[in-house]
């Protein structure tokens, strides 16, 4: 899918609100399309988040660094939005860097087109809300299962969201993400299977 599809599109976008295909089509001129191969890097540390990616296919985490190893703060999936997000608000560059996870292939929208596309424009406010609301509640339902679940609760909910998880997610960042240790992960692993 070299061109942005208007399908494709509508279908991501209406769960948030239903527009019409031909909304679709005049947004689509401004949508970049962009290959990231495995473990390639999308946004290094230290650099200002400039540009909301929606994932086609594949998977893209989001860390930062402690103790010398990346910690997973962030897994985005197909038909869902992707990026450093304190960075693109604040403007600001931060300590987070964005990873493609396995050979992904998203549609990408600049901070300068996002600003074309809201001045004046009720749709383009409204898309620009849309993402913004899609990436503000995956972060609060992360924060609310972390304060509430437990891992294997967590790991459970993520199997039955996404059950091809295990095979194309790294064991290590879904531990970090997790926030247990490889171990502790494998001992959940074989407790649920």
């Amino acid at each position: 899918m070299e061109r942005p599809d208007e399908l494709f599109l509508k279908r991501v976008f209406d769960y948030y609100f239903e527009a019409p295909l031909s909304v679709w089509a005049t947004i689509t001129p401004h949508l970049e399309h962009r290959n990231y191969k495995k473990n390639e890097t999308i946004k290094e540390v230290g650099q200002t988040e400039h540009h909301i990616d929606i994932i086609i296919k594949g998977s893209i985490g989001v860390f930062f660094w402690t103790d010398n190893h990346p910690k997973c703060i962030d897994l985005f999936y197909e038909d869902y939005f992707s990026c450093d997000y304190m960075s693109y608000i604040e403007s600001k560059p931060s300590e987070l860097f964005v990873q493609a996870l396995e050979n992904t292939e998203v549609f990408t929208i600049s901070r300068t087109k996002i600003n074309e596309l809201s001045e004046g424009n009720l749709m383009g406010n409204k898309i620009i809300r849309a993402a913004a609301q899609s990436l503000f509640l995956h972060k609060q339902r992360q924060q609310i299962e972390m304060l509430t679940l437990t891992a294997e609760e967590r790991y459970k909910k993520m199997l039955m969201e996404q059950p091809d998880l295990i095979n194309r997610t790294a064991s290590k960042h879904i531990a970090s993400y997790l926030g247990v240790t490889p171990e502790s992960l494998s001992r959940i692993r074989n407790k649920v299977s």
